[in-house]
């Protein structure tokens, strides 16, 4: 098995991972490739509501959708994928989702060079295989597809983030502003209350309805709830709690990712759970106040100098469980309204009005 991928690749297909959070985290690596083959065609196969995250980057030519739960669905779908990629005649595949799936699919698919780590049972699958660095689990995720590439002889570039947003998304977050009687630069603060992982990465939602209160009470601002359809009921409560009225707009289930990421890219300050609109929020350089439990904030914090993580301290924290394993939640529990609150001001620095 080699390393280094052949310099005179034309045709190469990215394989994307398939959470909004770790495509993020892959975009440095993106822009990796396409600087080590700037002449290339740059496809890249990712899920639909991921394929948002790279709709106007610059670093791909174009993307294909993987319907794992429609024409792509059960055996008969990856056959149906294999296919359509071997129509294509890419000449190399990057595999940075690390799954055993990704790299039989472009083995089904003929592609006749397919790079990435071996973990997961796939080395057999891949022409040109990396072995996992045995520390790399302590260092940021951003290292981890980095790392990887250098395994496969390219050169890393820088590890800042990337998102470009749609200039469509763009007008839509000014004008929906606009309707809310704020202009650019006025006071928004973001509030995410949802991590898709599971309910150990959430922050109580009463939490996030104090603090939303003690915000609509401090400050001019117009909070703005964020989520998927998921977190609907749990915005609707927190604006309830939260008792302010329309300063309060619960966004959740009411955007596409496109539209949200633009919002986020709006606001003066968003307050999160690990999840990928925290990283998000970190790509588009928004001050970002992450609070994180059962995570670790070293491998998948918020890659970013505007962002402050709030979390509390004690011996089970991180677990990387999706639930509490001793059913006490304190590593969430124990973090106060007013820690996140304090966080929210120092972004802020002084700022209480819609204008100042």
């Amino acid at each position: 098995m080699r390393s280094s991928l052949p310099r005179d690749l034309k045709k190469i297909l990215i394989r994307s991972t398939n959470w909004i959070g770790d495509a993020i985290m892959t975009t440095p690596a993106v822009r990796t490739v396409r600087r080590n083959f700037p002449d290339a065609e740059i496809t890249l196969l990712a899920m639909p509501w991921v394929a948002d995250v790279f709709r106007a980057s610059p670093e791909i030519d174009r993307i294909l959708h993987y319907e794992k739960n429609g024409r792509h669905h059960g055996l008969a779908g990856k056959m149906r994928l294999a296919r359509d990629l071997k129509r294509e005649n890419f000449e190399a595949a990057v595999l940075l989702q690390n799954a055993f799936e990704a790299a039989l699919i472009t083995s089904l698919a003929r592609i006749p060079v397919r790079g990435g780590y071996t973990t997961d049972g796939r080395g057999l699958l891949l022409t040109h295989g990396v072995k996992k660095q045995a520390d790399i689990g302590r260092r940021h995720q951003v290292h981890y597809y980095q790392e990887m590439l250098r395994g496969l002889g390219l050169r890393p570039g820088p590890d800042d983030l990337e998102l470009v947003l749609p200039d469509e998304a763009s007008r839509w977050a000014d004008e929906f502003l606009q309707k809310k009687g704020r202009g650019p630069g006025e006071l928004v603060i973001g509030l995410n209350p949802g991590a898709a992982y599971g309910p150990a990465k959430r922050w109580p939602s009463n939490k996030f309805a104090a603090l939303a209160a003690e915000l609509c009470r401090k400050t001019e601002a117009l909070i703005l709830i964020f989520g998927t359809e998921a977190d609907r009921v749990v915005a609707e409560r927190i604006g309830k709690e939260a008792a302010a009225g329309a300063r309060v707009v619960n966004l959740a289930g009411r955007t596409s990712l496109s539209q949200a990421m633009a919002l986020i890219g709006r606001c003066t300050v968003f307050v999160t759970n690990d999840s990928g609109l925290m990283h998000v929020s970190a790509a588009l350089r928004t001050r970002t106040v992450a609070i994180f439990g059962s995570t670790d904030p070293v491998a998948t914090g918020p890659a970013s100098d505007c962002a402050t993580v709030v979390r509390t301290e004690i011996a089970c924290s991180p677990c990387l469980e999706t639930h509490c394993p001793k059913q006490h939640f304190q590593c969430m529990e124990k973090i106060k309204v007013e820690d996140v609150l304090m966080a929210v001001h120092e972004h802020l620095g002084g700022r209480t009005g819609p204008k100042e």
